[in-house]
This record gives structure tokens, sequence and C-alpha cells, in this order.
């Protein structure tokens, strides 16, 4: 999970503490590009939208005292085991997504995978509008990445496994992304900006690979996670 800031504004993705005064705020021509974005490529493979939506989980978009899952933090052995590739989509595994997206919701987060609430499956869930309630959330199963833009950015990232803890992280601007989705349907979508960080960076998670992995100011980095109660020697860096 994922909190982002371009600029001033904070975009957020699973904003806590001091950040969740303005959490949700941002209302700019970003996210309504992003949008557009990810409807256009969605009524390429679907009749209408609401077509899609219907085929989506419906999940309240509310925050629980006691969500279904419990997310794992930095230093748990089960976030830097490789999760595996789900071999068949059934109602076991929309189950697992149901309570991914439930505990992601009740977490202030617009992202959330498999391996961090201790299930070793390439399963991701993504909703980077939480408020809009007639917004469907985006389900990837075995997601990889097929493209990537030579155009990089550097924005602040922070995780829901790593609480407390924003550091920044470059990443491509744009991707374009091949999955399965809640129903087993091949699908293939291009995202950018926000929405391209989110799906990378959880993506991430299902090869065992944490944002602060990708943290190149190591004095700030180390200051961070003992700031929050987190240690360095968690961190996997990695170079190249």
């Amino acid at each position: 999970m994922l909190p982002i800031w371009c600029g001033s504004t904070v975009l957020s993705m699973g904003c806590t503490g001091r950040e969740k005064a303005t959490a949700f705020s941002f209302r700019g021509s970003l996210l309504s590009r992003l949008k557009r974005l990810y409807y256009q490529d969605l009524s390429k493979r679907h009749s209408s939208i609401s077509e899609f939506i219907a085929a989506t989980i419906q999940v309240e978009k509310t925050k629980l005292k006691n969500p279904p899952l419990d997310i794992h933090t930095l230093g748990d052995r089960v976030l830097r085991q490789p999760a595996k590739r789900v071999a068949k989509v059934d109602n076991a595994l929309r189950d697992l997504a149901y309570d991914m997206l439930k505990t992601m919701y009740s977490s202030d987060g617009i992202g959330l995978a498999a391996p961090q609430v201790a299930v070793n499956k390439q399963l991701i869930v993504v909703d980077t509008d939480p408020e809009n309630a007639a917004a469907p959330p985006l389900i990837l199963v075995n997601p990889k990445v097929i493209r990537t833009s030579k155009e990089q950015c550097t924005d602040q990232e922070g995780c829901l496994s790593i609480p407390g803890v924003y550091l920044d992280v470059v990443r491509p601007t744009a991707i374009e992304v091949s999955f399965k989705d809640e129903n087993g349907r091949p699908q293939k979508m291009q995202a950018a900006d926000l929405l391209a960080r989110c799906i990378l960076h959880e993506m991430d998670h299902l090869t065992g690979v944490m944002f602060v992995d990708r943290v190149n100011n190591q004095l700030a980095l180390t200051q961070e996670l003992q700031k929050n109660g987190f240690s360095a020697g968690d961190v996997k860096a990695i170079t190249g």
C-alpha cells in the first residue's frame, strides 16, 4: 500500500497519521486523466463500462474496526518470499481479493498485495479512487509488466507494511501490464503516473521487494526507519 506526494499535493495511497487531514483531497487533472485512461482501456474489451463493473467484486468502501486480514510489517520474513503464480481463479481467490479490499479500505489504502497479508499468491488489488463508491477496484492476478516508458519520475512513497515511513523512489512514468481479472479472463491495460506507480509498488511485493529497497538516499532511509521503529538491517538494497 502506498501514499504518494506530487509536488505539494497529497495523492493519498494509504495515508496514516499526519497525512490523514489532507487524505484523498486531490481532485485535479492528474487523477481525472488517469481515470479516463483506465476506463478507455477497459472499454476496448467490454461493450460498456457497466458490463465491467457488474463483473467486478462489489465491496463497500468503508473502514472496519476489525478488518478481516492482518497486514505484516517490515522485518517479517513472509514479506520477502516470492509469491507463487495462481493456477486457478476460483471462488476462494475471489474471497481472498474481497477480504484484501476490505482490509485495504480499512487501512486508508489504495493498493495491497497478497504477501502483505501472508498469502503467497500473485494477487494485488488497487483502487486509486477510494472515495468514489461507483468506481470499481482493480484486481490483478499473475500481473506481468509488458512495457515501461523510458521516462522516469521521482515521487515519495510509503507502505502499509512500513507505517510512517515516506521516501523518494524512482519509477517509470507509464507501463503496460497483462494479468487475469477476478473471473480468470486475460486482460491488458496501460497505466500512467499515480496508477502506474501503485501497480509497480504492489507488484514489487510479489517478488519480495519493499519500496525501501529502492530508496537511493541512505541517510534519509536510515533516519526514517529508526524514527518509526524499524531497522535498516531489514532493507535489501537494489542496485543498478
